[in-house]
């Protein structure tokens, strides 16, 4: 009888092996973060992001099933490149448009950003917009992967479009770095070797 024993624990095992066989385990997808690029230095006291865009969440919108949301790649884009290097004033990172919408097998993709400058009397001095899109049209296999996919291509062009615009339009807000030479030590010019 004790040798039948395992026998019968392989056959009772067996269901669930190939349970967990058939299991697919989630697919990762990297974030996507812009701290490799140079930032962009700002003369403001502070940088602050609004969401006036919210997705609906219903249909045609799919941006909720993308594994990295456009407003939320945005975001991180600021958070990664923006940076308040002055005293007064503040910038202001607006989040107008942000969608992904699907009608049957076109995927249509649509960033909108607007920066804006408020001087320290809170009154608005200049600001930049930038805007892409995207779209993908034809049979798709896996729409997740086709969402990510269109959210990195359309940030990889918001980087570029978005920097562009800043410097064109708010170039006299970008704060220049220049660093002051390390104090030279002093030493003795007539010390005798040892």
């Amino acid at each position: 009888m004790q040798a039948s024993l395992p026998g019968r624990r392989s056959i009772l095992l067996l269901p669930l092996l190939l349970a967990a066989c058939g299991e697919e385990e989630p697919k990762l997808y990297a974030p996507l973060r812009y701290n490799y690029l140079p930032p962009i230095r700002l003369n403001v006291a502070s940088v602050q992001i609004e969401e006036r865009f919210i997705p609906s969440g219903v249909s045609p919108d799919v941006s909720q099933l993308d594994p990295v949301r456009p407003v939320d790649a945005l975001r991180a884009m600021v958070q990664d490149r923006l940076q308040a290097f002055g005293t007064s004033g503040r910038a202001v990172f607006a989040i107008q448009d942000a969608s992904l919408t699907r009608k049957d097998d076109v995927i249509s993709g649509r960033m909108d950003v607007i920066l804006s400058i408020y001087a320290p009397d809170d009154t608005r001095a200049g600001y930049a917009e930038a805007r892409v899109t995207r779209s993908h049209t034809g049979h798709i296999d896996d729409l997740r992967d086709t969402l990510y996919d269109m959210t990195k291509a359309m940030m990889d062009a918001m980087n570029i479009e978005f920097e562009y615009q800043i410097r064109r339009n708010l170039g006299g807000w970008l704060a220049t770095t220049t660093s002051t030479p390390a104090p030279v030590q002093q030493a003795p010019l007539d010390t005798a070797p040892n």
